[in-house]
């Protein structure tokens, strides 16, 4: 599987369910500055690192200079507006600039002073798929602990493309 195929409709879809969160949070804003312990960020932070994840990731891999640091939202469209602009951003990477990178060194450093180097394909999937998700999934911890009502089918919304009305479920298997 290429890089863009991997990352470009992963960001996607589950952008797609971040904004749906935000949706059923729509009713309380005052959940912007919940927060799952008092060292964490809280949610309005938690959304602008998930779309910062993959603004990185798409300059990172397709050579350029990364942009500036998205400015922190104080409202529920705020947020929503953030999202839909990192879905922009998605719509117009290059496929093949991103899937050139799979072997091209990456350099890392974080503001903490921290460095890393590794390939293209090492950073997807060692540092930019797992940063994004750790941060979409804080800020459906932080709805969820906050009684927003959010399940898994709001998670995996884009597996509904998927579904199969009416066909039979597989048996259970036992393992051993």
């Amino acid at each position: 599987m290429s890089l863009y195929t991997l990352i470009v409709p992963t960001f996607t879809q589950m952008l797609g369910s971040l904004s749906g969160f935000i949706d059923k949070a729509e009713a309380r804003p005052d959940l912007l500055e919940a927060r799952l312990a008092s060292d964490m960020f809280p949610l309005a932070d938690q959304v602008r690192f998930s779309c910062i994840q993959v603004v990185e990731a798409l300059a990172r891999l397709q050579g350029q200079d990364l942009p500036p640091m998205l400015a922190r939202e104080e409202t529920v469209a705020g947020l929503q507006s953030q999202i839909a602009e990192t879905r922009g951003v998605l719509r117009r990477a290059s496929a093949q600039d991103i899937d050139a990178a799979s072997d091209r060194v990456i350099d890392l450093r974080l503001p903490n002073g921290m460095a890393f180097r590794m390939n293209g394909s090492e950073y997807v999937r060692d540092w930019a798929l797992p940063q994004f998700y750790f941060h979409l999934v804080t800020a459906y911890a932080i709805l969820r602990h906050n009684g927003v009502e959010l399940g898994k089918a709001d998670y995996v919304r884009h597996m509904s493309a998927y579904h199969q009305p009416g066909a039979a479920a597989a048996p259970a298997t036992e393992a051993g």
